[in-house]
């Protein structure tokens, strides 16, 4: 009996042993190509790709895409870097790699070509789309690889470049990763209304399935240097590139949206001086009506913020006074701003990006089942109103 209860515990280490062996089928991360960037352009092939065609080393595609693939670290055994803000010696934060086809997977078996190392996605950062290519193919087709593809998270960021994307991942200074430093860029949001909040790949995703329009935040480069500014229109059917909005049109719709909170508004007093106010709290409300299938909209915005610069410095026996009439003009001045991107929305681009079609639905949903197919047009039409509150809470610890 001894005997038996010996070796049961022996099979048991054994087993054991075998649960905690480690990861069988593990991979060394020096091994890898992690790439943390990807950029779509319209095709443009490279020196590289036309030389090596020339000698014989093409495949059957066609040229619609060009793929941009930001490898961090940037060091490989196999080859330098193509990325031209990189030093000589090929000793950098990132490499950027292209390849042009018609086929997104293909391209990234392509790299396996080139590459002594395979491209791993599971740390893909950042997606950047050219206004080019969208206008060209729907964010369904373009991403589509991307969205089947399990190495990719799907908490990755998707911006649209101004130009090409290529040059949104390039930095001239070889320490600095692009798409970390674009990903950096987001977590500012809180601070401005005049970035979108962040869109990752599978909010993206819930977009184009739903067959929503939507909005996408637009990243502009010169000489190695981002900047975010103003968003891309896509139409919710097609999921192509429709139109753009400025940095001030995106100020307008962020007093109209649910979630989104902080920024300034500058205006000037009687006597011509800048007055800048900081949102430090808002309350937006979107009342929807029918009657007699008749829709409308009335949008109630009441915002508490500090002003936090004055040219004038008033005298403080006017304080009370002078308050309320900032208060007045800070509020003209958003009711102005609602106006002008509520006008772009409605009859320039007539789709609905806000939050109107969601409020909608919730309140009337059998009327929503009914609409819902041509709400764009739909919305383009129905008129809205709006009146905005701003109320200053705190006028700066220097003035007191």
């Amino acid at each position: 009996m001894k005997g038996v209860r010996v070796f049961l515990r022996i099979i048991i280490v054994l087993s054991l042993l075998l649960i905690i062996s480690g990861c069988w089928s593990s991979r060394e991360i020096e091994d890898l190509s992690v790439y943390v960037g990807l950029g779509i352009d319209v095709a443009r092939e490279t020196r590289f790709e036309k030389d090596i065609a020339s000698k014989g080393g093409s495949y059957s595609k066609e040229n619609n895409v060009t793929t941009t693939v930001q490898i961090a670290p940037g060091n490989s055994s196999s080859q330098k870097s193509q990325q031209s803000g990189s030093p000589a010696s090929g000793k950098t934060s990132y490499s950027n790699e292209q390849l042009t086809g018609d086929s997104m997977l293909q391209i990234f078996r392509q790299f396996a070509l080139r590459r002594d190392r395979p491209l791993i996605g599971h740390h893909l950062k950042v997606i950047v789309i050219s206004k080019e290519i969208s206008k060209k193919y729907g964010l369904d087709q373009l991403l589509d690889f991307v969205l089947r593809d399990n190495d990719i998270r799907p908490n990755c960021l998707v911006l649209v470049s101004h130009d090409r994307a290529e040059d949104v991942l390039t930095s001239q200074d070889p320490s600095q990763i692009p798409a970390f430093y674009l990903t950096g860029i987001t977590k500012n949001s809180y601070l401005t209304s005049k970035m979108l909040e962040p869109m990752t790949l599978a909010k993206l995703d819930a977009k184009i399935q739903s067959g929503a329009s939507f909005l996408l935040q637009n990243v502009l480069s010169y000489d190695g240097e981002d900047k975010f500014s103003g968003a891309s229109i896509y139409d919710g059917k097609k999921t192509k590139f429709i139109g753009e909005l400025s940095q001030t049109d995106l100020e307008g719709l962020a007093w109209v949206l649910l979630k989104k909170s902080g920024g300034v508004l500058k205006t000037h007093n009687k006597e011509g001086f800048t007055v800048v106010y900081e949102m430090k709290d808002k309350k937006t409300k979107i009342i929807p009506k029918v009657k007699d299938d008749e829709i409308s909209f009335h949008v109630q915005v009441e915002s508490k913020g500090w002003m936090m610069e004055d040219w004038s410095e008033p005298e403080r026996e006017e304080k009370g006074a002078y308050l309320k009439e900032l208060e007045n003009d800070f509020s003209d001045m958003a009711e102005q701003q609602i106006r002008q991107v509520l006008y772009k929305l409605q009859h320039t681009y007539k789709v609905d990006v806000g939050d109107f079609a969601e409020i909608f639905r919730i309140k009337y949903p059998r009327k929503w089942k009914e609409l819902e197919k041509d709400w764009d047009k739909i919305f383009s039409t129905v008129p809205i109103t709006y009146e905005v509150k701003t109320t200053i809470t705190n006028p700066g610890s220097s003035t007191e």
